[in-house]
C-alpha cells in the first residue's frame, strides 16, 4: 500500500503531454531519489494501446558483451505479477545474439527491477492484457549497438509495443571516479547539469553517432549509455524507412547538489519518444 500510494502521488503531480510514448528513458535509482522524476516518463504511457513492454537495462554486476534474457517466466512486484513474453523471447533467442542471465544475475540487477513497480502501476487499468520483455544490455561496441538497434527496430515500429530504457545520468564524485568540472558553469552541480543537458540534447537529436562522440569526449558516466545507444540505432533504422519521430526530455533532477570535491551525486532524466 505504501509503494502504491507513493507511485500514485508522483504520477498525480505530472501532466501527460503528447501521449502516447513509444519509448521512454527513465532512471533506476531508489524511488526516494528518482521516483518523482521517473513519473514524468511513465505518465506518457497509454495502457489502452500497450500490449508488450520491452525493458532494456544496463548490466551493473556481470561483464556482458552482448544482451541477455531472463530465465524466469514471471517477475513479481508488490503490486501484481508481470508475465514475461515467451513468444517474443523465442524470436529473440533464435537470432543467436542473446545469452541467458543466471537467476543470481537477474536478482542482483536493479536496472530492470526498479522499472517493474512503475510499469505495473502505469499499466494497472489493463493489467491482464500485457507482457514484458526484459533485456539486460551489455557493454556493446558501436557496431553491436547498431545490430541490436536493427533487430529491435521492427518491434519499435509496432504501436502496441513500448520500450522502457533504463538509465541514470552523471555519477559524479570520488566514489564514482569521475570528477569532470567546467568552472565556467559556476558551482560543480551547475557544471554537472550543463554536461548532462548537453548529452540530453544530443539524444533529442536522435543521432547515435553524435551520442557516441559525446561519450568519448566527456566520458560522462551515463550508466544506461548502451541501452540508449540501442534505442537511438533502432530509431535511425525506422527513420530510414520514413517514420517520423521525436524525443523530448520532460524532467531532470540530481540526488544532491555537489559544491566541493568531497561531494557526490547521481543525475536523473525522464523523457519520451513519440511517433508522428
Amino acid at each position: 500500500p505504501q509503494l502504491n500510494a507513493q507511485l500514485e502521488g508522483w504520477l498525480s503531480q505530472v501532466q501527460s503531454t503528447k501521449r502516447p510514448a513509444r519509448a521512454i528513458i527513465a532512471p533506476h535509482a531508489g524511488y526516494t531519489y528518482c521516483g518523482s522524476c521517473a513519473a514524468h516518463a511513465y505518465k506518457q504511457v497509454d495502457p489502452s494501446i500497450t500490449r508488450r513492454i520491452f525493458i532494456l537495462g544496463p548490466s551493473h554486476h556481470v561483464p556482458l558483451s552482448r544482451c541477455a534474457l531472463s530465465s524466469v517466466d514471471i517477475y513479481r512486484t508488490p503490486l501484481y505479477d508481470l508475465r514475461i513474453d515467451q513468444k517474443i523471447y523465442g524470436e529473440l533467442w533464435k537470432t543467436g545474439m542473446f545469452e541467458r542471465m543466471t537467476l543470481q544475475t537477474d536478482e542482483d540487477e536493479h536496472s530492470i527491477e526498479m522499472h517493474l513497480p512503475y510499469t505495473a502501476k502505469a499499466m494497472e487499468s489493463h493489467k491482464d492484457e500485457f507482457t514484458i520483455i526484459p533485456v539486460l544490455v551489455g557493454a556493446l561496441s558501436e557496431s553491436k549497438e547498431q545490430e541490436f538497434g536493427k533487430l529491435f527496430s521492427k518491434y519499435l515500429a509496432d504501436p502496441s509495443n513500448l520500450f522502457v530504457v533504463s538509465s541514470d545520468f552523471c555519477h559524479w564524485g570520488q566514489r564514482f571516479r569521475y570528477s569532470y568540472y567546467d568552472e565556467s558553469q559556476g558551482e560543480i552541480y551547475r557544471s554537472i547539469e550543463h554536461l548532462d543537458k548537453m548529452g540530453m540534447s544530443i539524444i533529442e537529436q536522435l543521432d547515435p553517432v553524435s551520442f557516441s562522440n559525446y561519450l568519448k569526449k566527456y566520458h560522462n558516466t551515463i550508466c544506461g549509455r548502451h541501452p540508449i545507444g540501442v534505442l537511438l540505432n533502432a530509431i535511425t533504422e525506422l527513420q530510414k524507412n520514413g517514420m517520423n519521430m521525436s524525443f523530448s526530455f520532460l524532467n531532470y533532477a540530481q540526488s544532491s547538489q555537489c559544491r566541493n570535491w568531497q561531494d557526490s551525486s547521481v543525475s536523473y532524466a525522464a523523457g519520451a519518444l513519440t511517433v508522428h
